[in-house]
């Protein structure tokens, strides 16, 4: 079968550029669009739904319904990985799923925030309820058979860490351009107002996504590249088979305590800044968290070579320390100085941008490395089931991480006012939250130290894999001989 050219990796990639801006579009904008505080609310925003923390005292309309969608989640996960892995499509068992998804993904994108009543309204929130199941099943429907490509159109390690490192760069970039309504939006507010301001925007990055979604599904051919049968297993039981590997679910183990450390990094860096230097506004986060993103892509033509130095697990351990090394200046800002510009915010974002790098490169060809050694071993081919259950590990540590940054974030807050929007963290809280990511950072890594790279390296390993190969020989596992 042929290789991808460097040219067709990157248009591979340009498919998670698209379905991370629409994906960042709905995490970054769901809350502010619909949870308005007083401010917004001065400038013409809409209440469309009831504020405050009314569901169990602990969560917003929102939070339920983010939490109806994970759960449905945990459901086609595993279905639409099935359904991939045993399709046995002319054009391949991954590219059809994603043509059908692309266009239904990028509309309800915006249909989330067309809610049909100018007020508070129970519509409004079947609405939002009914749109987010649908965005997130198709959300799916195009992730998931996506990421399986990974580790079929990676014949090489070369080839899957490329690929890795453009769609890691590619996420990046989607993630950012989800946040350029916060500079076009008030420019349209006077003409469209505060709703359509947004609207407008959302629609423009929409038809972005949808055609970077579409791009590889119509110039690359699967059966080009992929000679894979169809695995004939049902759901349940290719699930079942796959949390088998002891390795997956020691590397699912780990990257479930990833995902809540990162995401509650990722969360509180920007309330960190804004609740600990005093920033009301808020304009330094996006440069703080433009200029962490840019500095981590800067180390990303680096990453394969460590990688042959090195190998994938050490550096991965070595990535969670350095993560928890940040979240622990992070909790420093704005304690020792009022300064215009904390020091402690500068080492965060300095300390933490070559782990983010490697984290974000390194796990994805780590999921392919075990995908195909489980092919080789036992001639199934489930690579979109392994990248499903990842995916799931991805949505259930961001979810146990944004209930524990509700909770954990307002800790000292004294007697607040539980209907109000206007919720504000305290700095004895995001205390707190910077040592329960730290927690979870060492936990990750702990896990990762049972991870038999060497064992996944040889049964996987060609020809031009040998540098790869002899950084794993030199793995050990606790417990080995």
């Amino acid at each position: 079968m042929k290789r991808l050219s460097k040219k067709q990796m990157i248009i591979f990639a340009l498919g998670q550029l698209g379905w991370s801006l629409l994906g960042g579009l709905v995490t970054t904008w769901l809350v502010t669009f619909y949870l308005p505080t007083s401010d917004d609310m001065a400038v013409g925003a809409i209440q469309y739904i009831k504020p405050g923390l009314i569901i169990l005292g602990i969560l917003t309309l929102l939070g339920l319904i983010t939490f109806i969608c994970r759960l449905f989640d945990a459901v086609t996960d595993p279905l639409i990985a099935s359904l991939s892995d045993r399709s046995n499509n002319k054009r391949g068992r991954r590219i059809p799923f994603m043509q059908i998804a692309a266009v239904p993904f990028a509309v309800l994108t915006v249909l989330i925030f067309c809610a049909p009543v100018d007020g508070t309204s129970w519509g409004n929130f079947v609405w939002i309820l009914v749109t987010s199941v649908l965005f997130y099943g198709f959300m799916t429907l195009y992730c998931t058979p996506y990421n399986a490509l990974i580790s079929e159109f990676g014949k090489t390690q070369e080839d899957r860490m490329f690929i890795s490192t453009a769609i890691s760069l590619t996420y990046f970039f989607g993630l950012l351009l989800a946040y350029v309504p916060f500079a076009i939006a008030p420019m349209l507010r006077g003409a469209l107002g505060f709703a359509w301001s947004y609207r407008v925007c959302f629609i423009v990055l929409a038809v972005i996504g949808l055609v970077a979604m579409l791009l590889p599904t119509f110039l690359l051919k699967e059966r080009d590249f992929v000679d894979s049968k169809p695995d004939r297993t049902n759901a349940f039981k290719s699930l079942t088979a796959t949390f088998k590997n002891k390795d997956f679910r020691v590397f699912v183990g780990s990257d479930i305590m990833y995902w809540i450390g990162l995401t509650l990094f990722q969360t509180g860096l920007p309330f960190f800044i804004k609740v600990m230097t005093k920033d009301t506004d808020g304009a330094s986060v996006l440069y703080y968290m433009g200029a962490m993103t840019l500095l981590s892509a800067a180390f990303y033509p680096f990453v394969t070579k460590f990688v042959k130095k090195f190998g994938k697990k050490k550096l991965v351990i070595f990535a969670f320390f350095g993560l928890a090394l940040a979240y622990a200046s992070a909790a420093l800002i704005g304690r020792f100085w009022t300064l215009s510009v904390d020091p402690f915010t500068i080492i965060t974002v300095i300390v933490a941008a070559f782990p983010m790098a490697l984290l974000g490169i390194i796990p994805q060809s780590m999921v392919a490395d075990v995908a195909e050694a489980e092919a080789v071993t036992t001639g199934q081919n489930r690579e979109g089931m392994f990248f499903a259950a990842r995916t799931f590990a991805m949505k259930l540590g961001q979810s146990v991480a944004m209930l524990a940054f509700t909770s954990l974030a307002l800790i000292g807050a004294g007697n607040i006012d539980k209907t109000s929007n206007d919720i504000a963290p305290t700095g004895i809280g995001m205390l707190i939250v910077a040592i329960v990511a730290i927690v979870f950072c060492v936990l990750g890594a702990v896990v990762l130290f049972f991870y038999n790279e060497k064992k996944v390296m040889k049964t996987i390993a060609k020809k031009g894999d040998e540098a790869f190969l002899e950084a794993a020989e030199k793995d050990r596992v606790p417990g080995e001989k």
